[in-house]
């Protein structure tokens, strides 16, 4: 039996034996794979994050400026921490999404700085969105409230994040606005 199958897969077909069919099949979805998730990861790189003009002028200063760019530990968090699950088909799912952005970048609807900030609030509520689905799950790959030692808190954060412990709160609901200023929103009352 195991002869007649060797047979079999070294046997040539018209022009090929199966044997070299699968072994360069295999082979080209080797190279076809690694190349995919080479080009996905470098998506996820800041380089390329910041590489157009619209990110560089509006939100990478605001970054620069935010606790997640500098901090008194010295960890630094870069765009696809925040933006990019670390599950791999999560990330897919999310890198499918961002043909969008890419239609958007071509059709030019955030190309100046006026025509982002008209949109910012869009976009932003598309983001918290998204995070409020997920659980905030890109702040938890990094912040815990199991880690978190609230003696070390102020005792007005100790309060907060204590109270969203309780209530099982998403990050999203409270810190909006922590590595990019908060958009305008015209519905809101000033009157406050």
């Amino acid at each position: 039996m195991l002869k007649k199958l060797w047979r079999w897969f070294w046997q040539p077909t018209a022009r090929f034996a199966w044997g070299a069919i699968f072994i360069v099949g295999g082979l080209a979805g080797i190279i076809f794979w690694g190349g995919f998730n080479t080009f996905m990861e470098y998506t996820n790189t800041m380089q390329f994050c910041v590489s157009c003009h619209e990110m560089r002028a509006t939100v990478l200063p605001e970054y620069k400026k935010s606790v997640h760019f500098q901090n008194a530990s010295g960890v630094r968090v870069i765009c696809s921490d925040c933006h990019v699950p670390k599950q791999w088909t999560a990330k897919l799912v999310r890198k499918i999404k961002a043909t969008n952005e890419l239609y958007h970048k071509l059709a030019g609807s955030i190309s100046t700085p006026e025509k982002f900030e008209a949109k910012r609030l869009e976009l932003a509520k598309r983001v918290w969105a998204e995070m409020e689905a997920n659980d905030s799950r890109n702040c938890r790959n990094c912040h815990s409230y199991a880690a978190m030692d609230f003696h070390k808190q102020s005792r007005r954060s100790a309060e907060k994040m204590r109270e969203a412990v309780k209530e099982k709160k998403t990050c999203i609901e409270c810190h909006k606005g922590i590595a990019h200023k908060l958009p305008v929103d015209p519905d809101e009352d000033d009157d406050d």
